[in-house]
């Protein structure tokens, strides 16, 4: 039987393996110290487990029992050949007893939420058929295996006139149980040898059954987790997988992107196999919550669903051209184009999937095909003809500064001018910001990217970090007009070859000038410019710059007391794929006077605004805007200011105020806005001693 099992279990593995053999490289061979700590603590620590409190400890107390008594489980199949050979001592004995116990009562309380409590994350409305029968018979099986080895262990302590008491508290009922029934003359000796020999022979052979049928459903994931947990990827999230790891190339690829399983790298499959179907992703997903077609666990079900019927147990693989489309009819168009990207799913996956680089892979087969949404086509065109998405003409990037000069002198803003550069070129930040010509240096380059460039509301922040930088004494420069969109947006959305152009233009500009640290307004940029760009140089989120700033004693607020509550939006390419939490919470901390409360999701759970990808030019068809979501959180917190650091979240944010009619009652204000209000006393007495 075990010869029997081993050979299935061996051969059905090899041919689930197929798929992965078949896959493109992946290379995860890298930094095996590091692996082998994630494996620890994500994978045998369960870190990411409590997260759910009830759920999560439910898991753990299995997980933990598999652990301890997979060590009987081996020694009971050893005791068929060597009698003896499962007798690890009694405290052993003890330990595993009474991990049964809490098994079975993790197993009762497993079953009960399944079937009764039934939560909503369990029960995805994008889901064709139920996972729930499956669930419940892995859980029947789990029991069964503690009771036979509890059966086992009572009746030889009858047998052998032993008592197992409290150290043993699950064998000794039964065994009091086989006792009573043996006092009354119902049971004789060589009956309870049969229910112990039946007991050993159900529990082997329950055990070997479990082992082959993991790889036949969802349940594949109790023997690829931890692989997947030891695999993952290690760069921030934040940076996206290459286009090719054979071919570094773009414009020498014959395929570009995902369109069918082969495409993907053979650890993307290995998520595929590793989806436990918890719906943590799709509980964390914005777009999921908004309504949209979108289910992060779906794409993982489907995906590994095809897969199996692709690469069949038995018989051929189904040829490419035999199959249905992976991307447009197993995935489906609108499901892609609805993600944001804000990383949320793969922050709430306990074994690691990694859901934002397939979504680009497939974005960019489609980006290759030609199906673009239409909404897309305008901006993305604008990118390539300008450098930017609103299509407005290099020379006018810094053209802001004048037009709001007057507005920004009436509100003690020192740092907007119309001074101008020996070019004759409009200073884009105003004055104490200048414009850097080829050849010139400075000790911090600012980095506007397009929408503090071109967007009338963006422009505001722009000039309230420009203040500051003033105020601080900063030698800040920006590249004008040979400046363009940093292309991370593009990139995400699978225009891979126009944001390469993009980023050739920027780099050329940056070696043309001389600096040393880079700070820029917008996450995105600051994604781009740490990991698309791979800039050497210290790249800082104007946040972080400020955070610094009042450590250091060179930024003294003044107090904001205007009975308002405020609270932080943690923006996604800020902080889950930056790890900055902190620099903007320090600073509301350092305003005097100012009431901040927390929102529900914050800070690593943070719930995404809606903005990222290009979405501000293409909204997905949706129940309800995700920015209304997320302002429902805010009010539910009390806070009647939102306060951001990100061009996208403020532009979301905002229209989510006005359509949800809460244009009177709530606002939402960039932190370099907050910052520069706090100085505004300050600023205006030191413009009146220095006059």
């Amino acid at each position: 039987m075990l010869a029997l099992a081993l050979a299935t279990l061996v051969w059905v593995l090899w041919q689930r393996l197929a798929l992965l053999r078949a896959a493109a490289p992946s290379p995860r061979w890298d930094h095996l110290g590091e692996r082998l700590r994630r494996l620890l603590v994500i994978g045998f620590g369960q870190s990411r487990q409590p997260r759910y409190r009830v759920a999560g400890i439910v898991h753990i107390l299995i997980f933990g029992g598999f652990l301890v008594l997979s060590l009987r489980s081996m020694t009971l199949i050893g005791e068929a050949f060597s009698a003896g050979y499962a007798d690890l001592g009694s405290g052993y004995a003890a330990v595993k007893d009474w991990t049964g116990v809490v098994v079975l009562g993790a197993c009762a309380v497993a079953a009960w939420r399944r079937v009764v409590v039934r939560p909503a994350r369990y029960h995805d409305r994008h889901a064709r058929s139920s996972h729930t029968p499956e669930a419940l018979l892995i859980l029947a099986l789990i029991c069964s295996l503690m009771l036979a080895d509890a059966a086992y262990e009572g009746s030889a302590l009858v047998l052998e006139g032993k008592g197992g008491g409290w150290r043993m508290p699950l064998a000794s009922l039964l065994a009091w149980v086989f006792g009573a029934v043996q006092q009354t003359g119902g049971a004789e000796q060589p009956l309870l040898g049969g229910i112990h020999l039946a007991a050993f022979w159900i529990h082997n052979a329950v055990l070997l059954f479990f082992l082959c049928l993991l790889p036949l459903g969802k349940h594949f994931h109790v023997l690829s987790a931890l692989p997947n947990v030891f695999f993952s990827k290690l760069e921030p999230s934040g940076k996206l997988k290459p286009p090719s790891h054979l071919e570094a190339d773009f414009d020498a690829l014959e395929v570009v992107g995902v369109s069918k399983l082969e495409d993907l790298g053979w650890k993307e499959l290995l998520d595929v196999y590793s989806c436990t179907d918890c719906g943590r992703c799709s509980d964390h997903c914005p777009a999921y919550a908004a309504g949209t077609a979108l289910s992060p666990r779906m794409l993982s079900i489907k995906m590994r669903e095809a897969a199996y019927a692709h690469y069949p147990l038995r018989g051929k693989v189904v040829p490419p051209e035999q199959r249905p489309a992976l991307v447009g009819e197993t995935i489906g168009t609108a499901e892609l184009w609805a993600c944001t990207t804000c990383g949320a799913c793969e922050e709430a996956c306990p074994v690691m999937i990694e859901y934002v680089d397939k979504v680009v892979d497939m974005r960019r087969h489609l980006v290759d095909d030609g199906r673009l949404p239409a909404s897309l086509q305008k901006p993305l065109a604008a990118l390539e003809k300008r450098g930017n998405p609103y299509g407005k003409m290099a020379r006018k990037r810094g053209d802001w500064v004048d037009g709001l000069a007057a507005e920004a002198s009436a509100n003690g803003n020192r740092a907007v001018g119309s001074d101008r550069s020996e070019g004759g070129d409009p200073a884009p930040c105003g004055k104490g910001v200048r414009i850097l010509a080829p050849g010139d240096t400075a000790e911090v380059l600012y980095f506007t990217d397009s929408c503090a460039a071109f967007d009338p509301r963006i422009q505001r922040t722009a000039v309230a970090f420009a203040e500051i930088l003033l105020h601080c004494g900063a030698d800040v420069g920006t590249l004008g007009k040979d400046e363009v969109d940093s292309g991370h947006e593009a990139r995400r959305f699978g225009e891979e070859g126009l944001f390469l152009a993009l980023r050739e233009q920027n780099l050329l500009a940056m070696e043309q000038r001389k600096f040393s640290r880079i700070v820029t307004s917008d996450p995105h940029a600051l994604n781009a410019l740490r990991h698309d760009y791979g800039v050497e140089l210290p790249v800082l989120h104007h946040s972080q710059w400020i955070a610094e700033s009042v450590a250091s004693g060179e930024l003294n607020m003044q107090g904001i007391d205007d009975g308002r509550t405020y609270t932080y939006h943690d923006p996604c390419y800020l902080g889950r794929h930056n790890g900055e939490y902190q620099a903007p919470r320090q600073i509301l901390a350092a305003i005097p006077g100012l009431r901040s409360v927390e929102m529900e999701r914050c800070a690593g759970r943070s719930f995404c605004c809606g903005g990222g990808s290009l979405s501000l030019f293409n909204e997905p068809e949706c129940e309800r805007r995700m920015g209304e979501i997320r302002l429902d959180m805010a009010a539910a917190a009390g806070a009647q200011v939102v306060v951001t650091a990100c061009p996208f979240c403020l532009i979301n944010l905002e229209d989510a105020i006005k359509t949800s009619g809460r244009d009177e009652h709530m606002e939402v204000v960039d932190l370099a806005e907050l910052v520069a209000q706090s100085l505004a006393p300050q600023s205006a007495a030191m413009e009146s001693e220095s006059a």
